[in-house]
């Protein structure tokens, strides 16, 4: 196994590692500065684009010529072409101190991301779904902050995260309508050395791999909830994780530069970065896009 940073453009809070299969590029945002990236594999033919406010996460739509965008006020479309952003919907107009967070999109197309409170102190939040005729349903409350959405490799389980619970949670997901059932502990956080649940993915065996913010650490757990591995990172504000590459095995690690809060801790040169670990012997699954 190896660790290597591929892009050091020292994001803020890097976020949202995203491969696409069609394109063989890689998308990652800065929450905090309003951007989105993308790359080759490798971390070459650097773009961005600049969006109007903070960004919580980022799916490709079906075309390719755009994405769907969790803004802080609400949900967006972005045209990759001219750069031109579009208010789909704000689900929570009258919570301004609330902004949308994490997100993913399911095998059907539909996009999940959830919102938080911006002091990660109150139950502000809620977890939302967008589907492609562009209606917008809530799907669960009383959340600090949102993050770390994916499904299990067949579809029928949704994993979901409280950051400050520290729990992931699992629930029964119906692919026929995107609703969810049946919330239950998946597992509980290893929080000892102040680390919290930040985002997650799945590999094709049916692990979920998670990064511990502030503690460092990326955990893989298998399907029952159980800790695989451990991986230790080259600083503690890793953020999410995403599989990637050609072959689909390499893990991409996204970090923030600065924490969002003053009582959250600083990191050495390496901070922002964005990290590829390769050797792992492990393959993801292929990241749906949006279907609208």
């Amino acid at each position: 196994m190896k660790i290597d940073v591929v892009v050091d453009v020292k994001t803020t809070l890097g976020e949202g590692p995203l491969w696409d299969v069609e394109q063989e590029r890689l998308y990652w945002i800065d929450s905090f500065d309003g951007r989105v990236f993308r790359s080759t594999a490798d971390g070459r033919e650097i773009r961005a684009w600049d969006v109007p406010m903070k960004i919580g996460s980022m799916a490709l739509r079906k075309d390719g010529e755009g994405a769907i965008i969790s803004l802080a006020r609400g949900f967006h479309t972005l045209d990759f072409k001219t750069g031109a952003v579009e208010l789909i919907h704000d689900p929570e107009p009258d919570l301004s101190a609330n902004r949308l967070n994490d997100g993913k999109v399911d095998r059907q197309g539909r996009f999940f991301a959830g919102s938080m409170d911006t002091m990660e102190e109150g139950p502000s939040g809620a977890l939302y779904r967008l589907d492609p005729d562009f209606t917008v349903t809530r799907i669960d409350s009383g959340i600090i902050c949102s993050n770390g959405p994916c499904w299990s490799p067949d579809g029928d389980t949704f994993y979901f995260a409280d950051t400050w619970t520290g729990e992931i949670w699992a629930y029964d997901y119906d692919q026929r309508t995107g609703n969810v059932s049946n919330r239950r502990t998946f597992t509980k956080v290893d929080t000892s050395n102040g680390g919290a649940a930040d985002g997650s993915t799945v590999d094709s065996e049916g692990c979920l791999w998670n990064a511990l913010v502030y503690d460092g650490k990326i955990v893989r757990y298998t399907p029952d909830g159980a800790v695989e591995r451990v991986i230790e990172m080259p600083v503690k504000k890793v953020t999410s994780v995403m599989f990637g590459g050609p072959n689909l095995d390499i893990l991409y690690v996204t970090s923030m530069a600065k924490p969002p809060l003053p009582r959250f801790p600083g990191d050495g040169v390496l901070r922002g970065s964005l990290f590829a670990i390769t050797g792992l012997g492990i393959r993801g699954v292929p990241e749906p896009r949006f279907a609208g």
